[in-house]
C-alpha cells in the first residue's frame, strides 16, 4: 500500500501501481476539474472501460489534508454492510452500539479528505443514501464514486468514461502483450502487423479489459491469428453483420472469447473461481476448486495459465501473494459454474475451507502467531462474510453459522470490529440448529454475544444471554460452557463496581477452567479482571502477582493481546506505588500491542492511565493534552471508562492535578488540543 504521511501517522490507502499507465491524459484533466468544483464526482461507464483505474490515477495526484482513501464495494453484496466497507476501508474501530454510519461521521467532522467509493453499481441506493448524510455534515469531505450507474444524489458531477481511442488502445496492447513476454514487435512485416493490430483495437472498440485479454494471448498467436479468431466470433454473434453487434456487448463477446480459447482445465478453475468474494491465496483456490476433474496439484499451473491471460491479477498483501478476479470476469465465470450445476457444492465447499480457517485462526491467536491471525482474517473477510451468510441462509447450516460467528470471537473483541461481530452473532442466535449438531455452537455464540455487548456497555442483552447460556449449559452438563458464562457474568459485574461479586464469579470460572484444562486467551483475560478487582480492592501485590502470572504464560506461548492487559494492571501499581518511570515503561509497550491489534479499548485505558503518570511526572499541559485524545477517542469505545467509579479514579486525580498546576483555562485548551488528535495521532504522540 501507498503509505502517504504526515507526522509520522499514515493518510490513506491507495494501491502503488504495479503496471503502466496508459493514455487517458484528457480524462485526467477533465476529472480532476470536476473534483475541484464539485464535492461528489461520479465516473461512469461500462464494465472494463477502465474507471476504477482511471479514478485511482486522479486520486492519487491528490493530496487532501487526510488523505485518499479507497472502498472496494464489490465483493460487498449485502447493502447493510456498505457502512461497514467504508468504516473497515478507513481503519476505524467502534465498540459501541453506534450504527456504523454514526462512526463515520463523527470520524469526518472536521477532517478533510477524498473518499474513493469503487464499484457503487449494484449498491446504488445504500451509496446514495451513505453519501448524502456524509457530505451533508461534513464539509471538508469530497467523494470520487466509479460505477457503471450514476447515484442519482444533488450536486452529483458526472464524468462518463468512453473507451480507448485506436491510437492509444493499440498503446495499451503493444505494453500489456511485451510485459507478458509476448510480441509485437511488428519484425517480419512491420506494416502489416501494425494495420493488424491497429483493426483488433477497433474490433475490441478500445475497451481496456478487451485489449488486456487479448494481450494476453499474444504470447501464443500473432496479432492476424487473434484478429482472425475474434472476428469470427463476432460474426456468429451478429448475423454475419459487424455493425449490428451493440458496443455493451462487446466486452461481453470479448471475454467470452478469450474463454472459448482456453483450455478445459482453464474454463474449469475460472468457473470455480467465481466462488470467492474479493481476493484469494492459492491455498484456498487448491481446495475449493479442485477435484471432479481438476487435480489440486494442478491448480497452480491452471492459475498461472489464467494470470497470463488477464483473466486473474496478482497482489501483494501483508498475508504474501492474492490473486483477484475482476468483477465482469467473475461473473462470467459463474453463469458458467450455475450452468455445470456444479453451483451448490463450490458453495459448500468455500464455507467449509472459511469454517476451517477460522478454526485454525482460534487455535493460532494463542500462540506467538497472533500478528499473522489477525492480518489473515482481515484479508479473508469478504470470503468469511460470505461464508457466514451461506450458512446462516441454508436450512441445515445454524449451527456451522453459530460456530464460525463465535470461532472469530477474537477477531470482533481484540481487532475492534464489535459492531459488526454483534450483527453477525445475533443473527446466528436466532436461528434454531439440530439439537446434538448445534447445542456447543449456539452456547458459545451466546458467551461470545454477551462478551461483545459488555464490551459495548449494554448490559440488559448481555445479561440476558449469560443467563441463558448458563442454563442451557447446566441443563445440558456442558462444563465449558458454564466456566464462560460465569467468566463473562464475573465481568459484567466488574465494570459496574459490584467488586465482590466479581471476585467471586472469576475466582470461581477460572477454577472451572483449571479442572477442564482449559488455557487460552480468553482465560488469561479472567485472570487479569481478577487481578484489576482486587487492584480497586487495595490488594496491589495479590494484583501483581496475578498479571506477572498472566504475563509469564503469555510470554511463553508467544500471546500479545492479554498481556497488553496485564501490562496495564501492571502499570496500574506502579503508579500507584509510587513508581511513574516503570508504569510508563509499561504502558508504552501496552499501547503499542493494543494499537497494532486495533483494540480501542486498550489504547484507551492505555492512554487515561499514561494521562495520569504523566501529571505525576510533572508535565500537567501534555497530561491534559493526552486526556482531551482520550476523550476523543471514547465515544468510539462506549460509556467512558465504563461509567465505573474505579476505572474513572485516575481520570478523576489526573485533571484535578492538572487543573490545579494549570489553572481552568489554560487545561481546557491542552484538552481541546488533545481532542483534534485522531487515534492514530494520538498513539503516535503518546
Amino acid at each position: 500500500m501507498r503509505d502517504l504521511r504526515r507526522d509520522g501517522v499514515p493518510h490513506g490507502n491507495l494501491p502503488l501501481e504495479l503496471d503502466a499507465f496508459v493514455g487517458r491524459a484528457t480524462e485526467l484533466v477533465e476529472l480532476a476539474r470536476a473534483l475541484d468544483s464539485a464535492r461528489l464526482v461520479t465516473v461512469t461507464g461500462a464494465g472494463g472501460v477502465g474507471k476504477s483505474r482511471l479514478a485511482a490515477r486522479a486520486a492519487g495526484r491528490r493530496s487532501p489534508r487526510h488523505g485518499v482513501w479507497r472502498v472496494h464495494l464489490a465483493p460487498v453484496r449485502d447493502e447493510e454492510f456498505v457502512d461497514y466497507a467504508v468504516v473497515e476501508a478507513l481503519g476505524l474501530t467502534d465498540h459501541t452500539t453506534r450504527l456504523p454510519r454514526e462512526t463515520l461521521l463523527a470520524h469526518l467532522a472536521g477532517r478533510e479528505l477524498l473518499l474513493l467509493l469503487d464499484g457503487v453499481e449494484h449498491l446504488v441506493d445504500a451509496c446514495a443514501s451513505l453519501v448524502t448524510d456524509l457530505l451533508g455534515r461534513a464539509p471538508g469531505l469530497r467523494v470520487l464514486a466509479v460505477g457503471r450507474r450514476p447515484l442519482d444524489v444533488a450536486g452529483e458531477r458526472l464524468v462518463p468514461l468512453a473507451p480507448l481511442g485506436t491510437e492509444e488502445a493499440v498503446e495499451l496492447l503493444t505494453v500489456r502483450a511485451r510485459q507478458r513476454g509476448g510480441v509485437p514487435e511488428y519484425a517480419a512485416d512491420p506494416d502489416a502487423d501494425l494495420r493488424e493490430v491497429r483493426e483488433l483495437c477497433r474490433r475490441l472498440d478500445g475497451i481496456p479489459l478487451a485489449v488486456e485479454l487479448a494481450a494476453g494471448r499474444l504470447g501464443a498467436l500473432s496479432p492476424g491469428q487473434v484478429l482472425r479468431r475474434l472476428d469470427d466470433r463476432f460474426r456468429l454473434l451478429a448475423g454475419g453483420d459487424r455493425t449490428a453487434l451493440p458496443r455493451h456487448r462487446t466486452l461481453r463477446t470479448a471475454i467470452g472469447w478469450s474463454h472459448e480459447l482456453c483450455t478445459p482445465p482453464e474454463r474449469l478453475l475460472w468457473a470455480r473461481l467465481s466462488v470467492f468474494s474479493g481476493p484469494f491465496d492459492l491455498e484456498a483456490a487448491e481446495y475449493v476448486c479442485s477435484g471432479d476433474g481438476l487435480a489440486a496439484e494442478d491448480v497452480l499451473d491452471v492459475l498461472t495459465a489464467l494470470l497470463a491471460q488477464s483473466v486473474l491479477t496478482r497482489e501483494e498483501s501483508p498475508t504474501g501473494v492474492r490473486y483477484r478476479m475482476l468483477d465482469t470476469v467473475r461473473a462470467y465465470g459463474a453463469d458458467w459454474l450455475e450452468a455445470t450445476g456444479d453451483a451448490d457444492r463450490l458453495r459448500r465447499r468455500h464455507r467449509d475451507w472459511y469454517v476451517g480457517l477460522a478454526t485454525w485462526c482460534e487455535l493460532e491467536w494463542f500462540s506467538p502467531r497472533q500478528d499473522e491471525v489477525a492480518a489473515r482474517v482481515d484479508a479473508e473477510l469478504p470470503n468469511l462474510r460470505s461464508a457466514l451468510e451461506h450458512c446462516l441462509d441454508e436450512p441445515d447450516g445454524a449451527h456451522l453459522g453459530q460456530y464460525l460467528a463465535g470461532a472469530l470471537w477474537f477477531h470482533w473483541v481484540g481487532c475492534g470490529r464489535l459492531s459488526e461481530g454483534r450483527h453477525w452473532l445475533e443473527q446466528a442466535v436466532r436461528l434454531e440448529a439440530e439439537p446434538t449438531a448445534g447445542e456447543q455452537s449456539r452456547l458459545k455464540a451466546l458467551w461470545v454475544l454477551a462478551h461483545v455487548a459488555i464490551l459495548q456497555g449494554d448490559t440488559v442483552p448481555a445479561l440476558a444471554a449469560l443467563q441463558e447460556c448458563r442454563q442451557e449449559a447446566e441443563r445440558s452438563a456442558n462444563p465449558t460452557a458454564v466456566a464462560y458464562a460465569e467468566h463473562r457474568t464475573g465481568c459484567l459485574a466488574l465494570v459496574t463496581d459490584d467488586l465482590p461479586r466479581a471476585e467471586t464469579l472469576l475466582r470461581s470460572a477460572l477454577h472451572r477452567y483449571r479442572e477442564i484444562g482449559e488455557l487460552n486467551s480468553n482465560v488469561l483475560m479472567g485472570q487479569v479482571e481478577l487481578a484489576m478487582a482486587r487492584a480497586f480492592q487495595g490488594d496491589l501485590p495479590d494484583a501483581v502477582r496475578l498479571c506477572e502470572d498472566v504475563r509469564q504464560v503469555c510470554e511463553d506461548h508467544g500471546e500479545r493481546w492479554a498481556r497488553g492487559y496485564a501490562l496495564y494492571v501492571l502499570a496500574y501499581a506502579a503508579w500507584s506505588e509510587g513508581d511513574p518511570v516503570r508504569a510508563r515503561e509499561l504502558l508504552a509497550d501496552c499501547l503499542g500491542g493494543a494499537h497494532r491489534f486495533r483494540d480501542q479499548l486498550g489504547s484507551v485505558l492505555a492512554v487515561e492511565l499514561l494521562a495520569l503518570v504523566t501529571v505525576a511526572e510533572g508535565d500537567a499541559a501534555e497530561a491534559a493534552v493526552l486526556q482531551g485524545a482520550a476523550g476523543r477517542m471514547w465515544p468510539s469505545v462506549g460509556l467512558p471508562l465504563f461509567g465505573s467509579a474505579h476505572y474513572n479514579a485516575p481520570h478523576e486525580l489526573c485533571e484535578a492535578a492538572a487543573r490545579e498546576q494549570l489553572g481552568d483555562e489554560r487545561y481546557v485548551e491542552c484538552v481541546r488540543h488533545g481532542a483534534r488528535l485522531g487515534r492514530r495521532e494520538a498513539v503516535a504522540r503518546a
